[in-house]
């Protein structure tokens, strides 16, 4: 993939947003996204990069975010740079062809819309899950359990999540998670309560 190439994907998918820095950086501004393309300094490889969320917003979710670094993430990857969490593209420029291109592209852009959001709710699942597999342990009904949990929201004890601007919507999240995953976490069949216990 040549310079020009580069060029002509970026205005093909961002028109006029898309500004060349030539001889080794791209730049794509809207309302609503970011995206810069650079060269290394040999033009040997290539680097997209998207400001999915400020690190603020993303750090009580990092253990999640990790996790989908690994499992998850296809092409592309979650980095953190100058207080920002990133979606991030690498690739050796000799053997990049334009459908790779265009598919990290995507790629990247599904991650700036899905910003946080997928992460937020894998740990309000984990949590739950955890609180439900206590509660029914402790031989505790549904309601006992949501009191519980509105009292820990009340004593600040969900975490982070209040000052990350998630609070607002996390005890009902709480709540919403709870009533989905009562009936499906059963301690006879949970191998760690099995082994724990």
């Amino acid at each position: 993939m040549t310079p020009k190439d580069i060029t002509t994907l970026l205005n093909t998918r961002f028109g006029d947003a898309c500004e060349v820095k030539p001889p080794d950086a791209w730049q794509v501004d809207t309302p609503d996204l970011r995206v810069l393309v650079l060269l290394s300094q040999d033009q040997s490889w290539l680097r997209i990069l998207v400001p999915v969320v400020p690190m603020a917003e993303a750090q009580p979710f990092m253990a999640e975010i990790l996790t989908a670094n690994f499992d998850q993430t296809q092409m592309v990857r979650y980095a953190t740079h100058e207080n920002a969490l990133w979606g991030v593209f690498q690739h050796d420029v000799a053997s990049l062809g334009e459908d790779q291109f265009s598919a990290a592209i995507e790629q990247l852009l599904s991650m700036k819309t899905a910003g946080i959001e997928p992460f937020f709710n894998a740990l309000i699942e984990t949590r739950v899950r955890q609180i439900v597999l206590a509660a029914k342990l402790q031989g505790q009904s549904l309601e006992a359990t949501m009191q519980t949990i509105n009292r820990f929201y009340a004593e600040g004890m969900m975490g982070d999540m209040q000052d990350s601007g998630y609070g607002n919507r996390a005890l009902a999240a709480w709540q919403r998670q709870l009533e989905r995953l009562w009936p499906e976490v059963n301690p006879e069949v949970n191998p760690e309560a099995t082994s724990n216990g």
